[in-house]
């Protein structure tokens, strides 16, 4: 029960502390997904580890309904030539997460303790959770005619990563972490975690255009986050 309690507490903790910046701007500590899921975790009928669990799932499952309620609107709201370019990005977010679910299933079956599974199940909502909100906020952008402004240059691009300090720190960081959660995976995961880095950067290449350099720092930092989280959760027992 001691452990399964730490375990909630860090879990209640990463919520709103995982998600990148611009996406925790746009949703408030009371988003009705979140405090639903608090409430569960809460419930002393839902204490074990599975309950607690289900109450993940059970966020995750909203989280993914708003999300496809977001895209279809910014579908409905979007210039065709903005809208080809956000299926895109979409298509390659969708590849990148379904990578990553076995980059995950591959980290966690290192692992053993009630800690991690928790962790595990808080790894599937994040994602889902963080671009709900970034097609939330696409969406009521569109709605409004407007686009992003700040952060990209007179032709309307983000600069290069390599001209932006900001950019470059953040990549150097990621490629850090993903050094060492490679030397630490078993031998034979580790293709599963260089599929997964493969898609996450076509995901970042076909998000970029879509995006100021907030937004691609954002899009970087959570990567940096969740390859921090392994390689400091792979092997733990």
């Amino acid at each position: 029960m001691r452990s399964t309690l730490l375990a909630r507490a860090v879990i209640c903790a990463l919520l709103l502390g995982a998600a990148p910046l611009a996406a925790r701007a746009e949703v408030a500590a009371a988003d009705p997904i979140d405090a639903a899921m608090r409430t569960c975790l809460a419930r002393s009928d839902m204490s074990s580890t599975a309950g607690q669990v289900q109450c993940m799932e059970t966020a995750r499952i909203g989280w993914k309904s708003a999300l496809d309620n977001a895209w279809q609107q910014l579908q409905g709201e979007s210039p065709q030539t903005r809208r080809k370019q956000w299926q895109k990005s979409q298509a390659s977010w969708q590849a990148s997460r379904d990578a990553d679910t076995q980059l995950l299933a591959a980290v966690f079956a290192t692992t053993r303790g009630t800690m991690y599974v928790l962790a595990a199940a808080d790894m599937q909502l994040q994602p889902v959770r963080d671009r709900a909100l970034v097609l939330r906020s696409a969406a009521a952008d569109a709605s409004s005619g407007g686009q992003p402004k700040a952060g990209r240059s007179r032709s309307g691009r983000v600069r290069a990563c390599a001209a932006d300090a900001r950019c470059e720190h953040a990549m150097f960081d990621m490629n850090r972490y993903y050094r060492r959660l490679q030397a630490k995976m078993p031998a034979r995961s580790r293709s599963t975690l260089t599929r997964a880095q493969k898609a996450w950067t076509a995901y970042l290449n076909a998000s970029t255009p879509l995006v100021d350099e907030r937004g691609r720092i954002d899009i970087i930092g959570a990567r940096v986050a969740t390859l921090k989280r392994l390689s400091e959760t792979v092997g733990n027992d």
